[in-house]
């Protein structure tokens, strides 16, 4: 990496997605707080946020791709992260499915939406996440 692209990056010029990104969850938990009457996160909010998650579990997989060359011991901490976003991603999946469908779930007609029925998109992208997983990490990992 050159002086220059290390500077942007520690000036925060480098990752303005990632920054709009992380706002946008500010924002996001702030609203939530500010409700007064406490509510069950319904399907969309935890599909949003299982799809938050397996874009930043596949962002940190990169990142410790790149890092564990030169710095093994980095590398191995951000394996960690790896395979603990997996756990969230995990368990934000399984709750999606034990919350019940919405009146407008239930009248989904899937001929008519390109990607299928909304619950298949969760599952899909949770499969896609299941084999990023399981090409790096073991089953003792992810257990421990």
């Amino acid at each position: 990496m050159s002086p220059d692209a290390r500077r942007d990056a520690f000036n925060g010029d480098a990752y303005p997605y990632l920054r709009a990104a992380t706002a946008g969850l500010r924002h996001h938990s702030r609203a939530q707080g500010a409700i007064d009457e406490p509510s069950a996160s319904s399907r969309a909010h935890l599909d949003a946020l299982h799809a938050h998650l397996t874009a930043l579990h596949r962002l940190v997989d990169q990142a410790a791709d790149r890092t564990r060359p030169e710095r093994p011991a980095a590398g191995r901490h951000l394996a960690t992260a790896h395979a603990r976003l997996w756990q969230a991603a995990d368990s934000v999946h399984a709750a999606f499915h034990l919350v019940p469908a919405a009146a407008e779930d239930e009248k989904c007609q899937p001929d008519r939406l390109p990607e299928g029925p909304p619950f298949l998109t969760i599952c899909q992208r949770h499969l896609a996440a299941v084999h990023a997983i399981r090409r790096k990490t073991t089953a003792a990992d992810l257990a421990s």
